[in-house]
């Protein structure tokens, strides 16, 4: 573990920095930006791709929504977001989306005793603490929840997403299904107007406050929290379970996922039945240009896109992400090799 965690914070170091798209001969630079969910694998896969092939992919961590704002700008060649755009919005855009990786938010605390999994919430309690109606770690509710649990006097502190955010989206979404309190004065989005707490700047921010501040709550991309060795706690799924985040558990929430009936790839993995099913699962999207203006740049990305999908899958396997199955990469590929164009050409293959 402690390998994979410092080659991670160097690839998270590395992949920040821009590169000059000259720098090597024969290499080509592609400059891409969104959501942090996906942030510690696509670095990774970047960092690796780059050691056989000489090509630079930047990828900027800003959120979601800042992702969708450049990509339809065309200020970076493609766009991540972990909130997917409906078809409608895909259409007046311009914009194609397809899935990457599956992955998991999870909500983490900072209370010194509390083991990991240990502390049991359901939809009602997580929700009612996002709201400020629960302010305290020893509160009845949450006492008789949690029977076996020493939980001290200590005043919670709520940690949210200040910029606009897919895991906000994720997150928001899957309390919206699934307690009717949160549907009702809050709802879902990549930026809400939170009832409570304070806000942290990506899913760095967040686990930055979380670590800091005792008695926090906050909520982040699982690999952030393997990162900062952060105390995740135990959700009641669908199916009435505890279940803990594991590359297992996002699985089983995604086992069921019809990629083949969802249009633009349209499809949200939040609150899905199965015993075994982390209820906050997710995907992370990429967007791209129906038109690319450079169509030598346009296949060096889909060529990346595709090493990931084809030769990427330990890696994300080592981050607790779930790799997109030989059915979905197929779906995906026939998508760019039908609607992908430069200069009235295609691109792929």
């Amino acid at each position: 573990m402690k390998k994979i965690l410092s080659t991670i914070l160097f690839v998270l170091i590395a992949c920040t920095i821009t590169q000059p798209e000259t720098a090597v001969a024969g290499t080509r630079t592609v400059n891409g930006a969104g959501g942090s969910f996906p942030y510690p694998i696509y670095a990774k896969w970047a960092y690796l791709y780059n050691r056989e092939t000489d090509v630079r992919i930047n990828y900027q961590s800003i959120g979601s929504g800042g992702g969708i704002r450049q990509v339809k700008a065309k200020s970076v060649d493609f766009g991540a977001s972990d909130a997917p755009l409906k078809a409608d919005d895909l259409k007046a855009s311009g914009l194609i989306q397809f899935p990457m990786v599956v992955g998991g938010v999870v909500p983490v605390i900072n209370l010194p005793g509390v083991a990991a999994g240990e502390l049991k919430l359901t939809p009602a309690l997580l929700s009612d603490i996002f709201l400020g109606k629960i302010t305290r770690w020893n509160d009845d509710a949450l006492k008789k929840a949690n029977p076996e649990v020493h939980l001290p006097e200590k005043e919670i502190t709520v940690v949210h997403r200040s910029d606009g955010s897919g895991t906000t989206w994720i997150f928001s979404n899957y309390l919206d299904k699934a307690a009717p309190a949160w549907h009702e004065k809050v709802g879902f989005g990549k930026a809400l107007q939170w009832p409570a707490g304070i806000g942290g700047k990506g899913n760095e921010g967040v686990a930055a406050y979380v670590k800091r501040i005792g008695g926090a709550i906050g909520y982040v991309e699982y690999a952030y929290a393997l990162q900062n060795r952060m105390t995740h706690v135990a959700l009641r799924n669908r199916a009435g379970v505890f279940v803990e985040p594991t590359g297992k558990t996002f699985q089983a929430a995604a086992a069921n996922a019809d990629w083949a009936g969802a249009e633009g790839f349209y499809l949200v993995l939040t609150d899905q039945p199965g015993e075994e099913s982390w209820p906050i699962t997710g995907a992370s999207f990429i967007l791209l240009h129906k038109e690319q203006n450079d169509g030598a740049k346009a296949a060096v990305l889909l060529k990346f896109f595709d090493w990931c999908y084809r030769k990427g899958q330990t890696a994300a396997g080592e981050l607790h992400y779930i790799p997109m199955p030989e059915n979905v990469v197929s779906l995906v590929e026939k998508t760019w090799s039908e609607e992908l164009r430069a200069g009235g050409q295609p691109v792929w293959p």
